[in-house]
């Protein structure tokens, strides 16, 4: 039998040596941790396949406690847990013996972790503390998480920073550019433990809804959520949005400097006597003035760029020029706070903060904890809503298909929750792994005189009839997501272009207009569509006619002055119209710019 290889034995990555008994060496090491020989941050991680021992004792690594398994049986017993509750013996001391240790994801690879003693065997090296601790912090505050499946558990975890709440008690004095407020939120039904552990309920983020699951006339179709227009006027989803625009008298050199004053006719791009009537005396908008998008907030000149002329008289006429502060396209609004003060530099600084009220329209976004994300499709009054025997109109409904293909059971399990809570009057524990289960919360409703399973006849409330089969309905947390419909629309016909390219802007800010790109070029190329393509990639986009010689196959000139055509390679005046992109005809005098000649060989149309 041939002699096996010395393994490679690595610390933080570097190769130290070799060792021929690895196994021994890593039981060793893992010992002289448990008996606090050693740090009980290192980890010690033999990989059989590669012949490798990798010691990590670098900073930065995620780490996780875990129970020690001995024989499968926690090292743990009932004597220390005694003086774990009597307080005499702490987290540390634990550590110190042995009975917990940290596992960084490599070391985690060779572990067999037990969820709990149940599920101990003799090959089991270690079990959970609390299977809680599987999990990130945001993830661990979506209830009932262990029945989702993992990527929409992210999808959901992802979009707790998007929601809207309470970003901070002092938000009437901040001056962030930007800013969301939710007025009316609520503290969530189904409570996990991390949400206790970090005071969610101190800024809650979500507002408990009525949801149904049911089809609603083709407005929930996929992803829409159809809601209720009596919600909304009772606050469901209302929230304000701060922008704060900011102004400075900048001083130049030359002892120039900016002025907050009301332009006069005088001043270069003054924009009329209508457009500054919202501004004061001292050049900036009075408080509570109501805000439609572009109107001018802070009144400013600046000097001219370049030094004037003098004139006939011999005396230099300053020329100042219009620098004025406009509110943002599409973010109307009413002004909110005005703060005074002085930069860094000792200038005169302005501070604009402007209030707009969000009321949910078509296409805002609303989301559940689960990732069960969706778009307003329709807002219904009320009278048309679907109703319960006892007259309970949904806040929210959602579609049916938005569940099985998603497996989020977690989404049912809260809404179930929700029901419960709301009848009971308690929270619900829905941490994950250690939550209400789904049968004691259907003996809860059944207690209630309600069904078990949470489904109800539905009445439809256009036409009175009754729904076929039963609705699923319940109370979940939803969250008003800050993409707002408001703030994303963009519409363009004609509009500013790029002076190096002469094709449209970019961006909403800047009036521009949707990126046709190459992809979308060859989806029309694959349907024929050349009428098209020629409509999108030239007329919409650059379409120039350029002059090009017969002869030399170059862009000739058109000299209107002597209202004269001609080549400029070889005079002649054999030069035709040629309709292009601009784009092109830039890359033929960048392509001349590089030594290149190109030739456009032109002829009569067949």
């Amino acid at each position: 039998m041939a002699k096996k290889k010395a393994a490679k034995v690595y610390i933080n990555g570097r190769l130290i040596g070799f060792h021929e008994q690895p196994e021994k060496l890593t039981q060793e090491l893992v010992k002289s941790r448990r008996s606090n020989k050693i740090a009980s941050q290192v980890n010690i991680a033999f990989h059989e396949d590669t012949n490798e021992l990798y010691i990590n004792t670098d900073a930065g690594r995620v780490q996780r406690p875990l129970l020690v398994v001995e024989n499968g049986k926690p090292k743990i017993t009932e004597e220390q847990l005694k003086k774990l509750t009597e307080e005499k013996m702490g987290w540390e001391d634990l550590i110190k013996e042995g009975f917990i240790e940290y596992l960084d994801p490599e070391e985690e690879e060779n572990a067999f972790i037990a969820i709990d003693e149940n599920e101990l065997t003799k090959e089991h090296t270690h079990m959970e503390i609390n299977p809680i601790a599987i999990l990130s912090l945001i993830s661990s505050m979506i209830p009932y998480i262990q029945h989702d499946m993992a990527g929409k558990a992210l999808h959901g975890a992802k979009m707790f920073k998007q929601s809207l709440g309470i970003n901070g008690i002092n938000f009437n004095l901040r001056t962030d550019t930007e800013g969301y407020l939710l007025h009316y939120p609520q503290k969530a039904l189904v409570k996990t433990r991390t949400m206790n552990l970090l005071e969610l309920d101190e800024r809650p983020q979500t507002q408990n809804l009525v949801v149904a699951i049911v089809p609603y006339r083709i407005f929930n179709t996929l992803d829409a959520l159809v809601i209720n227009q009596g919600a909304v006027d009772r606050g469901m989803g209302r929230s304000t949005y701060y922008r704060t625009y900011e102004g400075i008298e900048q001083r130049y050199p030359g002892g120039q400097a900016d002025r907050f004053e009301i332009p006069n006719e005088e001043t270069v791009g003054y924009l009329g006597e209508k457009v500054y009537t919202k501004i004061g005396d001292d050049g900036i908008v009075n408080l509570e003035t109501t805000l439609e998008e572009k109107d001018i907030i802070i009144g400013r000149t600046s000097p001219p760029r370049f030094l004037e002329e003098i004139s006939e008289f011999g005396v230099v006429k300053e020329k100042r020029r219009d620098s004025s502060l406009s509110t943002r396209k599409g973010k109307p609004g009413h002004v909110d706070k005005i703060m005074l003060t002085e930069s860094e530099d000792g200038n005169k600084l302005a501070k604009i903060k402007v209030r707009s009220t969000m009321i949910p329209e078509v296409g805002d976004k609303f989301s559940s904890k689960h990732g069960q994300k969706g778009v307003v499709g329709a807002i219904v009054p009320e009278a048309d809503m679907p109703f319960t025997v006892d007259g309970v109109k949904p806040d929210l409904i959602i579609n049916p298909h938005s569940i099985p293909s998603r497996m989020t059971m977690g989404h049912l399990l809260e809404m179930l929750g929700g029901k419960v809570s709301s009848m009971k009057g308690f929270d619900i524990d829905g941490t994950p792994f250690n939550s209400m289960t789904k049968e004691d919360l259907g003996d809860l409703l059944k207690n209630k005189g309600l069904r078990h399973d949470g489904k109800e006849t539905f009445y439809d409330g256009v036409t009175g009839e009754r729904i076929e089969g039963q609705v699923f309905v319940g109370v979940i947390a939803y969250r008003r997501l800050f993409h707002m419909v408001a703030h994303k629309m963009q519409a363009r016909a004609r509009g500013p272009v790029q002076i190096l390219t002469r094709q449209p802007t970019e961006g909403k800010e800047k009036e521009g207009g949707l990126r046709f790109g190459e992809m979308e070029g060859e989806t029309l190329v694959g349907h024929g569509a050349a009428m098209l393509l020629q409509e999108k990639f030239i007329e919409d986009s650059d379409r120039v006619v350029e002059l090009v010689c017969e002869k030399c196959g170059i862009i000739g000139i058109h000299d209107q002055i002597r209202n004269r055509r001609y080549c400029p390679l070889c005079d002649s005046s054999r030069v035709y119209p040629v309709e292009m992109s601009y784009g092109f005809k830039l890359m033929l005098d960048e392509l001349k710019a590089l030594g290149i000649f190109p030739k456009i060989v032109i002829g009569d149309k067949a």
